[in-house]
């Protein structure tokens, strides 16, 4: 190779890595901030990487709940919502983020998220003239009264069984009743699922406004339905084959 030819290419190649290096979509260019994971405090950032997965972008709802939904906000406080990101929910899908449960966060990240959810997307009054039903049971739910309370409030939707219907999903489905926990059941009841299109505790019935009985015992009455071994969709001679 011409040796003029070979100092030339080597200088192309030279000034193309040069400008990938401090175009937009090459390396960060000189000055920028390049911080350690646990410095980041960018809430969007904290919540893109860790949350939106389950919950949506913007807090809108996904396979878990929308978290940007003022009543869930109203009737969840600051320490319910920062236990859960610290600890998660044995049992679930949710993990716990917090360092010293073996998540990735600290704890000044996940009073970010606490904080910035509430003030980005909670609605001052939302439950004002409302008397909602306590986030968290007092007492026991009764099974049977439980499953009245089911029939009134949503069987419409849900079908009479809860194996679902025009209007709603199945809810006594083996496989979800395992994913979800009793707590997990009771926000849903009285927050709803608004993006799709589940009222909360006072829209279930028209005027008639769900108690906080009424909520612990569908809730009990939902728990009952739970299987020993769910997601066994063959038989076992199907299955020996």
């Amino acid at each position: 190779m011409n040796v003029l030819r070979y100092l030339g290419a080597c200088t192309g190649l030279t000034f193309i890595l040069l400008s990938a290096c401090s175009s937009p979509h090459g390396q960060p260019q000189k000055g920028a901030e390049v911080l350690a994971p646990a410095e980041v405090l960018d809430f969007k950032t904290l919540y893109g990487e860790n949350c939106a997965g389950c919950h949506g972008a913007e807090g809108r709802g996904g396979a878990a709940i929308a978290l940007a939904d003022p009543v869930y906000l109203g009737i969840a406080g600051d320490p319910v919502i920062r236990k859960v990101i610290t600890k998660g929910v044995p049992g679930t899908s949710m993990p716990a983020f917090a360092e010293s449960a073996g998540g990735l966060l600290t704890d000044k990240q996940i009073d970010v998220i606490v904080t910035q959810m509430r003030s980005r997307w909670s609605k001052p009054g939302v439950l004002d003239g409302a008397n909602p039903p306590s986030y968290a049971a007092k007492v026991a739910g009764n099974v049977q009264q439980g499953e009245a309370a089911y029939g009134k409030y949503c069987a419409s939707c849900h079908g009479t069984s809860g194996q679902g219907g025009a209007k709603g999903s199945a809810i006594t489905n083996d496989s979800f009743l395992a994913l979800i926990s009793d707590q997990g059941l009771r926000t849903i009841v009285i927050a709803g699922r608004p993006e799709l299109g589940a009222p909360d505790w006072r829209g279930n019935a028209p005027g008639q406004p769900m108690s906080d009985q009424e909520v612990t015992d569908v809730v009990a009455w939902l728990a009952s339905r739970r299987v020993q071994n769910p997601g066994q969709p063959y038989s076992a001679s199907i299955e020996q084959h």
